[in-house]
């Protein structure tokens, strides 16, 4: 008796090994790194993430078991890692476009143009991160945060940053993160349920684009431009997607602003130049002309907004109710604010005092 052959799976709709040249072309090289200006920095992230984990700790309450790993890559590194993590994240995805274009002439051509996509915003965003807490894939050797040597140098000799303080502030930011992720024990299982939820109601019919273009016109007809809310994914979300995107977009925000928070405080207290550091990187992120019409077009912008929106609300919570009132949100999901309450820290905080005198 012979063994069934396995189906055979349909070539994923992106061209990953193009995705790939094109980030790393676009990232470009960063020579400082192999410059006598980077010898410090694996010793020095090393030690500083430890040490911004136990600040942290102590000033969140929020406790993440062990210690994570500071991990030092060049800007092609960097874009090969974050490769591998959305292959990862986006496979089931991948599957169900695959399978829907199998038969499709064009795919091929298509293939190439989502990977030459793909790949520029990688290379794109590999030019001006600094650090990144590695959520979704942590490796065999355990959970990881990445420091782009390259961004670092580059910010600490134009504006003259002392390393030490520079590293350390960049390191309070991506260990609260994932305090955020590991010391509230539901946080990453309630985030990949979402972004799952939205992979599954994704709809692999070519039409939606179709769809999408006429959306955006009706906008533009309104007066209003298409991308305002989220770039390219927005325009291609049903309204059940743009429901669970509202859920993504609020818990995002308010974690971006707690960690926002929580670095401008501790960096306060323990970093010198804090201040100006904190006017360099919001003027960075104030660009104009083209390349905010590309931040626009791939909903980076709308990131960009959420540090501002969820540090608005974080500290307008701890102003009303004190500096741990904040602690309700890692209660549970149903303690997480909603978009309007972004806006109304009061009313948010009369909600979940609420849930807790009712006893849920």
């Amino acid at each position: 008796m012979t063994e069934a052959a396995s189906p055979v799976r349909a070539p994923d709709p992106v061209d990953w090994a193009t995705a790939r040249t094109v980030a790393r072309i676009v990232a470009g090289r960063d020579p400082l790194v192999t410059s006598y200006l980077g010898a410090s920095l694996d010793a020095d992230f090393g030690a500083l993430t430890v040490m911004a984990e136990e600040l942290v700790a102590e000033h969140t309450g929020l406790h993440a078991p062990g210690h994570v790993r500071a991990v030092v890559l060049d800007r092609r590194e960097w874009v090969d890692s974050n490769l591998a993590s959305m292959r990862n994240l986006l496979d089931p995805l991948m599957q169900r476009f695959g399978e829907q274009m199998a038969h499709n002439p064009f795919a091929p051509i298509g293939r190439r143009i989502a990977a030459t996509e793909m790949g520029a915003l990688l290379g794109y965003l590999a030019q001006r991160v600094l650090g990144q807490y590695d959520l979704l894939v942590p490796d065999d050797r355990g959970e990881a945060v990445y420091y782009v040597g390259a961004n670092v140098l580059g910010l600490e000799k134009r504006f003259a940053f002392r390393p030490r303080d520079f590293r350390l502030w960049i390191a309070i930011h991506e260990v609260t993160h994932r305090a955020q992720f590991v010391g509230v024990p539901w946080m990453r299982g309630y985030f990949m349920s979402l972004v799952q939820q939205v992979f599954q109601l994704v709809d692999p019919d070519p039409r939606t684009l179709t769809r999408a273009v006429s959306n955006a016109v009706e906008a533009i007809r309104r007066g209003q431009n298409p991308l305002d809310e989220g770039g390219l994914v927005s325009l291609i979300a049903s309204p059940e997607q743009r429901g669970v995107l509202g859920q993504v977009q609020s818990l995002m925000s308010l974690l971006e602003g707690h960690g926002n928070v929580v670095m401008t405080d501790l960096g306060a207290r323990h970093v010198a130049g804090e201040e100006r550091m904190a006017r360099v990187l919001h003027q960075r992120r104030q660009t104009g002309g083209i390349a905010q019409q590309i931040q626009k077009l791939l909903g980076i912008e709308q990131k960009m907004r959420q540090y501002e929106v969820g540090e608005k609300f974080v500290r307008g919570v701890i102003e009303i109710g004190g500096e741990r009132a904040i602690d309700h949100a890692w209660v549970g999901p149903e303690n997480l604010p909603v978009l309007a309450e972004l806006d109304d820290p009061s009313a948010w905080l009369a909600r979940v005092q609420n849930l807790h005198a009712a006893g849920r």
